[in-house]
């Protein structure tokens, strides 16, 4: 399952408005077929994978699906359960239930129909792969990442706001394929109209996956910019299921204050700045320690060049 959920990211976010969704089948300790969800939601991950397999390849072989197929015919294509239910493995593993009412239990209701044995994990790695779908289904807003890129004491910038560049290439270049991975990339008036970000996925080969550009600001809207007056209003962001922030300091405040923030990405480079450079973060409104521990863990960490790059999962009940 960890080996799909990783498959996943390929389906990332171009399989919009559908999440991106991995399956690999295995027969007889060898994987016979791998599959993801393909530009623009078809064919699902399932129907990709079997499309490689002569009929009845399949038979009696096990399916690793980071969702739960789904259980409703459409116009673009047949119910994933259904083809999989004709193929007849011997069992299907599911990463995660679909909360979606149209297939919402029903999909391993049909499998077992069929006499097909099913393992539903909720493991944390296929979670995180098909998070902005579970997240939208469940709390009606995109799965929100914050990036934070500052020097050892905290700062984004010099006391003039000079910020080009904190961190070296290696983390600018892992930065634009954090952009790559999502639908919608927003910064905060403040930070568009001194900086004047492009915002765009700059790699060579990913530049089509430049993400839909947001900003928050009460100020008039732009050409080619989506505008959203408070945090809250991500809920408007129509076909967004993962939301990347970049700044700037006030922007990240308010979202961490609204506590809408899911994973937060600290790109740290080593240098000091010194007490007139540019804070992080505004004032959260912490009235005393207690309440800001346990509230983030680590999930990832790595060395970028210079600089270091961590990953903050935010810790709910």
């Amino acid at each position: 399952m960890a080996a799909a959920a990783r498959l996943a990211a390929r389906a990332r976010p171009i399989s919009r408005p559908n999440p991106g969704v991995a399956t690999i089948i295995v027969k007889d300790g060898r994987v016979l077929s791998t599959g993801w969800t393909r530009e623009g939601g078809r064919p699902h991950a399932e129907a990709d994978a079997l499309s490689r397999l002569k009929p009845g390849e399949a038979k009696g072989a096990t399916f690793y699906v980071t969702l739960e197929p789904c259980a409703h015919k459409s116009n673009r294509g047949p119910a994933c359960s259904d083809i999989i239910s004709a193929e007849a493995p011997a069992r299907v593993v599911i990463g995660q239930r679909d909360p979606d009412p149209r297939t919402a239990g029903k999909g391993i209701a049909k499998l077992e129909a069929a006499g097909i044995a099913v393992t539903t994990l909720e493991d944390e790695a296929s979670y995180r792969s098909v998070a902005g779908f579970l997240i939208r289904q469940n709390k009606r807003r995109p799965y929100v990442t914050l990036k934070l890129a500052q020097s050892l004491d905290g700062c984004i910038a010099l006391a003039d706001g000079t910020s080009q560049w904190i961190t070296g290439p290696e983390a600018r270049a892992h930065c634009h394929a954090m952009r790559a991975r999502h639908e919608a990339i927003l910064v905060g008036g403040g930070t568009w109209r001194t900086d004047k970000p492009r915002l765009t996925v700059r790699l060579p080969g990913l530049e089509h996956r430049s993400p839909d550009r947001v900003i928050l600001t009460r100020g008039v809207q732009p050409d080619g910019v989506r505008v959203i007056n408070t945090p809250e209003q991500i809920a408007e962001l129509d076909g967004v299921l993962h939301l990347y922030i970049e700044g700037g300091a006030a922007t990240a405040a308010s979202f961490l204050k609204a506590d809408l923030v899911d994973e937060l990405h600290l790109y740290q480079a080593p240098i000091v700045i010194g007490g007139d450079g540019l804070g992080a973060l505004a004032d959260l409104g912490l009235s005393d320690l207690s309440s800001a521990h346990g509230r983030w863990r680590e999930a990832q960490s790595a060395r970028l060049g210079s600089d270091r790059f961590t990953a903050y999962l935010r810790t709910r009940n």
